[in-house]
């Protein structure tokens, strides 16, 4: 029987993905591998958001070609989407492919072995795409489960390279949903998060929307908590949350992507709102959500970003309340508009504003904690940490941990109330109260 190991690059569409493709692997008699040594097959699910995210891929594959020279070796993901040219040369796999037919990877994988002709399977996305339905995956080592049920982008940002990467937007059928939540809850899950490209636009072609598909899991026995990945702020319309806030499983933790605090700094970057609009869709979500917590993205060092940019972002930033922030410096992409714009920010700058915005973000984070402290919530437990503690997440997203004795028995995939004692700086601690 062949081993296959796989790796995984990037954001939870990818590993939604991978764990889609090992699924099909073991439906097709593949065993998967735990590591790399003794596989006879070792697949690179790749990320291309940023430059750095390249130069890791292109870094693995060639070590794992020099550690595994008789391995077959294949390329799949975002990376070869995005760099159909470059990746011609990438002497160290045998198969390249992209994101469009993921199903087609075992069948090429199959025919590598057997003869180790190298293929190159990549093909070009159309506006008449259909979303891509594979096999349901196992997530076998989690108490949640991810599901994917939108991809591609037609927002074109011009920092970003994914609606090259990915296409154009394309949603699941409801039916579809609905079977992979039934599946996901005989597994035993209890928590089902529903991601995406650009999960806000969820359903546009079928004129439905994001609350169909929440509603349509809620519905399903044994499914106790459904979370949302991230959001592009422009779609969450009144309706869209009311109708949201109806849905008593959904976890009201949004991670709402602002990129920005600045206004001139959104429009150079083609974001489809302003801070204005965003302050007052988080003053919204607050009154339908009230207990409710915000997480996003913060880009530092885009084209042209004065001082007086950054200055107004980190004050919009702290303004806020987020209860955790993702700061990352801007990456220069080939093929969008920002790689072309003239004022192209030094690194030792976008160094130093990162560290700046971490420091806001930090103090963000913090304050949030410190909130929570006193308040009793609901905890979703995982596992143990090193036998000391039950640990496992609240509906915000707030890591809990409860010290436990090694006599005690695991709480894992178990719901109960938990009244949180103390704050610290990635988590909090305290007791239980009931189940």
């Amino acid at each position: 029987m062949y081993k296959v190991f796989f790796i995984t690059f990037g954001c939870k569409v990818n590993q939604y993905e991978t764990e889609c493709m090992k699924t099909s692997f073991q439906n097709n008699g593949f065993e998967i591998s735990g590591k790399p040594d003794g596989a006879n097959v070792i697949i690179i699910n790749s990320c291309t958001v940023t430059e750095y995210g390249d130069n890791d891929v292109i870094a693995t594959l060639r070590k794992l070609r020099k550690k595994f020279p008789s391995v077959v070796i294949a390329l799949t993901g975002c990376y070869p989407q995005a760099n159909t040219q470059a990746v011609e040369n990438l002497s160290g796999a045998d198969i390249i492919t992209g994101t469009k037919n993921r199903a087609e990877i075992v069948r090429l994988v199959a025919e590598c072995l057997e003869n180790r002709e190298r293929k190159i399977f990549i093909e070009k996305y159309s506006k008449n795409d259909k979303f891509e339905t594979l096999e349901f995956p196992a997530f076998s080592d989690n108490t949640r489960t991810f599901m994917k049920i939108q991809d591609g982008c037609n927002q074109f940002c011009t920092y970003c390279i994914i609606p090259y990467a990915r296409g154009r937007c394309r949603s699941r059928p409801l039916e579809s949903v609905r079977a992979e939540a039934e599946n996901s809850a005989r597994m035993g899950k209890k928590e089902i998060v529903l991601t995406g490209i650009n999960l806000a636009f969820y359903g546009m072609e079928y004129g439905i929307d994001l609350a169909d598909a929440v509603k349509i899991c809620s519905a399903v026995d044994g499914i106790k908590r459904i979370r949302l990945g991230s959001l592009e702020p422009e779609k969450m319309s009144d309706d869209l949350l009311k109708r949201l806030s109806a849905v008593p499983v959904l976890c009201p933790q949004f991670h709402l992507s602002l990129q920005s605090g600045c206004d001139r700094t959104l429009k150079a970057m083609n974001r489809h709102y302003n801070t204005a609009e965003y302050y007052e869709l988080i003053q919204k979500i607050r009154k339908y959500f009230p207990e409710c917590s915000f997480t996003t993205d913060i880009m530092v060092g885009f084209p042209d970003e004065t001082d007086e940019d950054f200055r107004k972002s980190m004050e919009f930033v702290g303004k806020i309340g987020f209860s955790r922030i993702h700061v990352f410096r801007y990456s220069r992409r080939k093929g969008t508009p920002a790689d072309r714009m003239a004022e192209q920010i030094p690194e030792h700058i976008k160094t130093s504003r990162s560290a700046e915005m971490i420091k806001v973000a930090e103090k963000s984070r913090e304050n949030y904690m410190k909130s929570l402290v006193g308040k009793t919530v609901e905890v979703l437990f995982e596992r143990e940490n090193c036998t000391d503690f039950h640990k496992g997440y609240s509906a915000d997203y707030t890591l809990i941990k409860i010290p436990c004795k090694n006599s005690e028995k695991s709480l894992r995939n178990q719901i109960f109330y938990v009244t949180i004692e103390e704050s610290h700086s990635d988590f909090c601690t305290g007791r239980i109260v009931s189940e």
